[in-house]
């Protein structure tokens, strides 16, 4: 399994394997929000996370999609989701931590969304026209999910002690994990040689602005930028809990190959 793992590392093109780390970290994230469904504080959040979920599944099938097209090998979305092991996927970890309680999953989407949506408007200057295409959409949907999230960050922080307390927390956690949003593979580098990818450093500014307009509205401190950050989930080097997430969501593809409704 190994060997051939190192096989598809080393014979993968780039825009194929960029494809699949935004696919891949939209898939992770919306999966995660859909196990808020009926688990919501109220009933208009449920759905409106469920919405955000599958605002981040559509994304992901377009981002598969488009990897499919450039391998060229047969395989279509559904295999490349459904029929690839834990250490094939290139997501960073924040994405794939559980989804914790309310204030976890609100802070969590809140840094990721500050992240996505600037690094969506700055791919859709991209010069492969598939990838501008869809980050056009996404970034409409982004700007969106970036204001639910603070709007619940501000509401949560200045709100009761407790919730005060329980956001601190979530973010206290989280913030180790923003670093490697940043991070750019190797193949990467060249696809941004090329005008294919995005120069993460350049999203770091409004990241940025974006972190310290909410949280100070939320009477949150920002954490330091110079802590200790987590990294791997870009090299396939994960943690238990994506293994466990793809053992439910793959078993009906896995256990019924090619099945269809």
């Amino acid at each position: 399994m190994a060997a051939g793992l190192a096989h598809v590392a080393a014979t993968e093109s780039p825009i194929f394997a960029y494809s699949l780390r935004l696919a891949d970290t939209a898939l992770v994230l919306g999966h995660r929000l859909s196990q808020w469904s009926h688990r919501a504080p109220t009933l208009e959040e449920d759905i409106a996370l469920s919405n955000l979920g599958l605002d981040l599944i559509g994304q992901a099938r377009s981002f598969y999609q488009h990897a499919a097209d450039v391998e060229g090998a047969g395989r279509d979305e559904d295999q490349l989701a459904y029929l690839r092991d834990a250490p094939d996927w290139r997501n960073p970890l924040i994405v794939e931590l559980p989804i914790g309680d309310f204030a976890f999953t609100m802070m969590r989407h809140f840094l990721f969304s500050a992240w996505c949506l600037p690094f969506y408007r700055a791919l859709t200057g991209s010069s492969d026209v598939q990838l501008a295409a869809i980050a056009a959409k996404a970034e409409k949907e982004m700007a969106y999910h970036l204001r639910h999230a603070s709007e619940w960050v501000i509401r949560l922080g200045d709100g009761t002690q407790e919730s005060a307390t329980r956001v601190s927390q979530a973010l206290d956690a989280l913030w180790p994990y923003t670093g490697e949003m940043f991070e750019l593979t190797p193949a990467e580098q060249t696809l941004l040689a090329n005008g294919i990818s995005v120069d993460h450093e350049t999203l770091r500014p409004q990241f940025s602005t974006t972190i310290r307009d909410v949280l100070s509205q939320a009477t949150l401190t920002v954490p330091p930028a110079d802590g200790f950050q987590h990294s791997g989930g870009l090299r396939g080097q994960h943690t238990e809990h994506l293994g466990l997430m793809l053992a439910e969501m793959q078993f009906l593809q896995r256990a019924y190959p090619g099945a269809t409704w």
